[in-house]
């Protein structure tokens, strides 16, 4: 009984470490429920707002050991304000210069938790080649069983505000302000 009571002891301590050391799992970036928009006050009266039609990613997360990597491209060429003489301007040399630098890139390894929740994500930016730090304050983190994919979802809102003249985009300053609201939706399906 002894022997029986130890080999079951070992058996159930291997099984918890085995569920703390969990592998991450893998969420491809949902484009139909991702959508990454920003806001610029236009000369302090309205607010401008616009969006990236074309994204592509994933996420790694391993919700056991509360870490992951986050991975996201955007088609800056698909860049939509609504307005096609806006948008012409917008892909110009004087803001993304979508000919020379089609992309636009997140990547993180760095999800900061409270409890269960994914709080922030702290990455690289990259515009324009030019690399820099940002993090992205996380609202409502949620996973969740798609009832339709028969799948887990995790997603949620995160948000930030970067200066524009960092990654050399300099056209308009100090008239058009250099503050720019990062809004990013994002819904990731476990793969």
């Amino acid at each position: 009984m002894k022997k029986l009571s130890l080999t079951l002891l070992a058996a159930t301590a291997a099984l918890a470490a085995a569920a703390v050391h969990a592998e991450p799992a893998t969420y491809a970036i949902d484009p139909t429920h991702t959508f990454v928009t920003f806001e610029a006050q236009h000369f302090g009266t309205s607010t401008n707002r616009g969006r990236f039609d074309k994204k592509s990613g994933s996420i790694s997360l391993d919700k056991a050991a509360k870490t992951g990597k986050v991975d996201v491209t955007l088609d800056t060429d698909s860049i939509n304000t609504g307005t096609a003489p806006f948008d012409r301007h917008l892909k110009s040399k004087d803001f993304f210069n979508v000919e020379a630098f089609p992309k636009a890139t997140f990547v993180s390894d760095k999800l900061v938790f409270e409890g269960e929740k994914v709080t922030a994500v702290v990455g690289t930016l990259t515009l324009l080649g030019k690399p820099q730090t940002v993090t992205l304050k996380a609202h409502n983190f949620n996973c969740y069983q798609n009832p339709m994919l028969k799948r887990e979802v995790c997603g949620g809102d995160f948000d930030t505000t970067i200066q524009r003249s960092d990654f050399g985009m300099t056209y308009g300053l100090p008239g058009i302000p250099n503050d720019i609201h990062l809004v990013i939706q994002v819904e990731a399906v476990k793969q």
